[in-house]
């Protein structure tokens, strides 16, 4: 075979098998269950079992105002549940549990979160998301806006902590009263709260002694940021508002809604960011133990969820890459490395307003998708998880081993490149 068509026909190949290896390591998904109503926290029991909570669809009872003070009441109803998956079948083992939504189904509040400890031990936590003022005056006793340990054989529960009482009695922040705890870390004895409301990160005994904020997250100074026009429909009323601010420099909340404990013992948030949800504006913050918040990573976009896997790589998941009011809610799940490289895992292709993740014991990733709605909420089951290689890189290299190949066909026929270099002196 002549010289140029051995090149031709090993970069062929190059080509090939570059576009049969992206094809190859592209994550995919699988449902493991469907249906859901506005799913959200999940985890491995001990049995072996994947629990998730799901939040419901209120009801027709009493209502309380949104924290925007826009759009349409919340109402209660005893819709909350938690579902087990087993064996392929998922079946609800926990029900009549709080929750708050608009009168079609959509932004609940109810079953948030749910972790077991060291010794199998069910927690749930409850969101609330509205002024906790509001709460008892309106609903009267109810756990939204707390934490709960169920009993699932008697479809019961004791309540452990009040964080909605808690911003009320002391809101930390000082803006505005709001409570909507969203995920939580158990820490041997003690349970770590992201209130998203509050915008603090809360700890708790678990037995519900020695309720206090361990940190607080500021308020992010946007330089003119991009704002839905008015009237913009959204998945969520309170998301536009009834006239574009005037200036161009805009305070935004900051919105808490995750954390995990890191290999090295602190604490890792994830910001969701609030009002007008910049694209590229959301956080990790990292919370050492004295309380002090660093910023450990930004440019995400609406982070949910976070999850260390054992070798130290984080990874986040993203609710939706743009601004959730733009209507497009494919969202993305990005691996961070221990030397700080990002990767995005998924990213659309039927991942949507995913909720939040947790890694079992042999390294698969599972996430509640569809989350913000009730009925079509899943768990899935990330597939072929290594990442696809950037084209530049790959291919490049492909190309040198072709390049490789030329050389060592001239080698053959020419005088070695050494002795040119030796003649030149």
């Amino acid at each position: 075979m002549k010289l140029n068509q051995l090149t031709i026909t090993f970069l062929t190949f190059c080509v090939a098998a570059f576009s049969g290896m992206k094809a190859a390591e592209a994550a995919s998904f699988s449902v493991l269950a469907d249906g859901l109503d506005n799913a959200r926290g999940l985890s491995f029991g001990p049995d072996g079992n994947l629990y998730v909570t799901e939040a419901g669809t209120g009801g027709s009872g009493a209502c309380v105002p949104p924290a925007s003070g826009q759009g349409d009441s919340l109402c209660y109803g005893a819709s909350g549940a938690i579902a087990k998956i087993e064996n392929g079948q998922t079946k609800r083992i926990l029900i009549g549990l709080p929750s708050l939504a608009l009168p079609d189904g959509t932004g609940a509040s109810g079953p948030r979160d749910i972790q077991f400890d060291s010794a199998g031990k069910p927690y749930v936590l409850i969101g609330y998301a509205a002024n906790p003022a509001d709460r008892d005056r309106n609903l009267g006793d109810t756990d939204l806006g707390k934490i709960i340990s169920p009993d699932f054989d008697t479809n019961s529960w004791t309540t452990i902590a009040d964080f909605a009482n808690y911003e009320l009695a002391n809101n930390p922040d000082g803006s505005n009263l709001g409570s909507n705890p969203l995920g939580f870390v158990i820490d041997g004895d003690r349970l770590v709260v992201a209130d998203a409301g509050a915008n603090d990160l809360l700890k708790v005994q678990t037995d519900g002694s020695n309720l206090q904020a361990l940190a607080v997250f500021p308020e992010d100074i946007l330089t003119n940021p991009v704002f839905p026009p008015s009237g913009t429909p959204s998945t969520e009323p309170d998301q536009v508002p009834s006239q574009e601010p005037p200036s161009s420099k805009f305070a935004t909340q900051s919105v808490p809604s995750s954390v995990v404990k890191g290999p090295d013992g602190a604490y890792y948030v994830s910001q969701f960011t609030g009002f007008p949800f910049p694209e590229g504006g959301a956080k990790i913050y990292r919370v050492a133990a004295d309380g002090k918040a660093t910023v450990y990573a930004d440019g995400f976009t609406q982070l949910t969820d976070l999850e260390f896997d054992t070798s130290g790589n984080l990874y986040a998941l993203q609710y939706a890459n743009q601004s959730a009011w733009k209507g497009n809610l494919e969202g993305s799940l990005i691996k961070i490395a221990t030397d700080g490289t990002r990767t995005t895992i998924l990213s659309g292709n039927g991942l949507e307003s995913p909720s939040a993740l947790t890694i079992s014991s042999d390294g698969a990733i599972y996430i509640t998708n569809r989350g913000d709605r009730p009925g079509v909420g899943q768990v899935i089951r990330i597939e072929n998880t290594k990442s696809v290689p950037e084209p530049n890189s790959a291919l490049g290299m492909l190309i040198l081993g072709a390049l490789g190949v030329v050389w060592l066909q001239k080698s053959r026929t020419t005088k070695p490149l050494v002795d040119e270099v030796v003649a030149l002196r």
